[in-house]
């Protein structure tokens, strides 16, 4: 449990429990709740997004099963693969190890997402159904692409929820402080901190705004998700330069790498796409 507060903004720590409640002695915790949350929104977004660019709504059911399977799975083997000293068992035999090892990886309830992961895999996903169901890819990338922010301004909640995905400390009016309480009724020192998961979570609300706004005047299929490659790429390439649990390779945050990446390929794709279209229209 953590007491979490914001202290400039007069708002006193609140104790806030992780888990939301208890099924024959298994715990349910908030993080996976708002995830299926933001899921269900962002589904009920696309679908009317989808009606409006003329795909099936039983194609759009099938796309969501298939991401919310291979999306959770790329989001957990993306964290996997750059901490995996943290799932590697030692000490016992080699088959022990081996089994306890697969354990680790699989128990996704014990945390360990990570949204880039999800992205990637869902955008590949999204490839497959889309040639199987005969949907024009640009098309449902435009779908999908406000969709996903949803998901992701509602998701960053559960982080809220866990105490974590915080930034360095700060002394900045909107600092947010946590506490971490063990069941023994003992307290850590208090921190004061950007509340990174905050900052991500607006930058999204923001940019689906725009894009929720400005749907129906795109100039060509495949807009939506270049500005979401753009916008979405900038915000986290700033925002986890402020985090103090980013994933590493060496001295560099893989998550910052990659959103500075697809930020230019989102910049590019966007004014190559205009310049296109408007040759196109002339």
């Amino acid at each position: 449990m953590n007491e979490i507060g914001f202290p400039g903004l007069g708002l006193d720590p609140i104790l806030i429990d992780s888990t939301a409640f208890t099924v024959l002695g298994r715990e349910v915790k908030w993080y996976g709740i708002i995830i299926c949350l933001g899921m269900i929104l962002a589904y009920c977004y696309a679908l009317s997004r989808a009606k409006y660019e003329g795909i099936k709504t039983d194609d759009l059911i099938d796309l969501a099963l298939a991401l919310m399977i291979f999306g959770i799975a790329g989001a957990r083997l993306y964290y996997v693969i750059f901490e995996i000293d943290r799932f590697v068992a030692t000490g016992g035999t080699f088959f022990s190890n081996l089994w306890n090892t697969i354990v680790n990886i699989f128990s996704i309830h014990s945390g360990g997402l990570a949204i880039f992961g999800g992205i990637i895999a869902g955008f590949f996903t999204a490839m497959v159904v889309a040639r199987i169901k005969k949907i024009r890819f640009p098309i449902l990338l435009d779908v999908l692409a406000p969709s996903v922010m949803i998901g992701q301004m509602i998701g960053r909640w559960g982080n809220f929820m866990n105490g974590e995905a915080y930034g360095v400390e700060t002394t900045l009016p909107w600092r947010m402080s946590i506490t971490q309480v063990l069941s023994s009724g003992f307290k850590s020192t208090t921190i004061e901190v950007h509340p990174t998961f905050l900052y991500e979570s607006l930058w999204n609300l923001v940019g689906f705004i725009v894009i929720a706004i400005l749907y129906k005047k795109k100039n060509f299929h495949g807009q939506w998700l270049c500005f979401y490659l753009a916008w979405y790429g900038l915000g986290r390439m700033l925002i986890e330069g402020l985090r103090t649990d980013s994933l590493m390779i060496g001295p560099f945050r893989v998550s910052q790498l990659l959103a500075a990446a697809i930020c230019v390929a989102g910049v590019v794709l966007l004014v190559l796409g205009t310049v296109k279209a408007k040759k196109e229209a002339k």
